[in-house]
């Protein structure tokens, strides 16, 4: 194991990194764009891709894969959004 690796497969809360706080939590191992993704759909879900990246100021591609590592996690979901079909809304999942 190296000093980068965490020691334990915990998961921490985004708002509460010791874990005292009740609440959906996320996996300590991501990256800091994902946490910084869902911190953002925290507070303003539901979102688009295109909207999450001006929010958080990341560029596309890093939100796309933010948003991938989060929905491999379950931690997010996404809609279909019906003022434009291409697009997808995303949202924590309860």
């Amino acid at each position: 194991m190296s000093a980068t690796e965490p020691d334990s497969d915990e998961t921490v809360d985004a708002d509460d990194p010791h874990g005292e706080c009740d609440g959906a939590t996320i996996d300590a191992d991501l990256p800091p764009s994902a946490k910084l993704v869902y911190k953002v759909l925290e507070y303003e879900a539901p979102l688009t891709q295109e909207e999450l990246a001006a929010e958080s100021r990341l560029c596309p591609r890093t939100v796309r894969y933010a948003l991938g590592r989060l929905e491999e996690q379950g931690v997010v979901t996404s809609r279909a959004c019906l003022a434009d079909a291409r697009q997808s809304k995303y949202r924590i999942d309860d």
